[in-house]
């Protein structure tokens, strides 16, 4: 389990690597709250922290990068809470060091027709303050085999969450492996968000929205077959470019921050991080798909480009 300081001499890759100095304030700060605090531990409850995550809430965040985490928690994926707990730490110092001012929301999506807690969410926060707000999300298993309530999520996110307007898009990454229900109950939106509805609501119309204002990747577990089904409905939602299908789940939170660093112009010192964390060939064959898509719009880029590289697709000028 990551610890909240920065000493990196513990960690067992290839290489060596050491924070910058953006964002040392901040992660001072988590560290001197991580030791007062005590020993790291995600423990087992028997549900939620209901007044920290309940969705019916508005959040606010004045940061210019702003970052939401959705995670399914149905079935077999009511473990990932833990397994981003457990890098929590990496995640927040890594990113904090390339934007210190980074905010990230975090959400766990169920299944609304069947689950008790089909839909946390917590408020924006950012340091040792997210260690105590993702411990109030409950990975509950539920849900039935398929499809599942993201609807539901991208529903609160249009209409409880406000950000200030920046000169990009801010990322939100769900982290999943199936469908989701095409509508959204007018019943539901009143139970779980507090929301007066007169009628359903469409499920992929409300992820389109979304896409418009935040950088959506779907971030899908490993397993499942390129063009299914499951790709097909969320390359309706937020087109087919932004779905990333993940090699190696214990890999997924790095996969997440190597697209926020490759957008942000950090992926080299990124690489850094992951060498003295992991092998080379790890680092090179999470690094490849990476360096094989804009990170903004998902567009491909070639192989052979070099040097500064703009995204014919969206005009985004990236560092190759």
């Amino acid at each position: 389990m990551y610890s909240w300081d920065e000493d990196t001499s513990s960690w067992y890759g290839s290489g060596k690597y050491k924070y910058g100095e953006k964002g040392r304030k901040k992660r001072e700060a988590a560290t001197a709250r991580a030791i007062a605090h005590g020993p790291r531990s995600y423990e087992g409850a028997s549900g939620p922290k209901e007044k920290v995550i309940d969705p019916k809430k508005k959040i606010r965040t004045e940061s210019q990068n702003p970052l939401i985490i959705a995670v399914d928690v149905t079935g077999s994926m009511s473990t990932w809470p833990a397994e981003i707990f457990d890098r929590l730490p990496l995640l927040f110092n890594t990113l904090s060091g390339y934007r210190p001012d980074l905010e990230i929301c975090f959400a766990a999506i169920g299944d609304a027709g069947c689950d008790r807690w089909p839909l946390q969410v917590t408020s924006f926060a950012s340091g040792f303050d997210l260690e105590q707000l993702l411990g109030s999300i409950y990975g509950e298993g539920g849900g039935g085999d398929a499809p599942e309530s993201y609807g539901l999520f991208a529903k609160w996110a249009n209409t409880h969450v406000e950000i200030p307007d920046s000169a990009e898009n801010p990322f939100l990454i769900v982290f999943g492996d199936i469908t989701m229900h095409p509508t959204i109950p007018a019943a539901q939106i009143r139970e779980f968000l507090g929301d007066g509805a007169q009628g359903e609501e469409d499920a992929i119309a409300e992820w389109r929205k979304l896409s418009r204002r935040w950088n959506t990747w779907f971030l899908r577990r490993p397993g499942g077959r390129q063009g299914d089904q499951v790709d097909q409905q969320w390359a309706e939602a937020i087109g087919g470019q932004k779905i990333f299908h993940i090699e190696d789940e214990a890999r997924a939170v790095d996969t997440a921050m190597g697209l926020i660093a490759r957008a942000w112009g950090n992926f080299s010192d990124f690489k850094d991080n992951m060498r003295a964390r992991q092998s080379e060939e790890t680092v090179e064959t999470l690094s490849k798909p990476i360096e094989m898509k804009c990170p903004v719009c998902g567009g491909p880029i070639p192989l052979d480009a070099k040097g500064l590289f703009r995204c014919p697709y969206c005009g985004m000028t990236l560092k190759v």
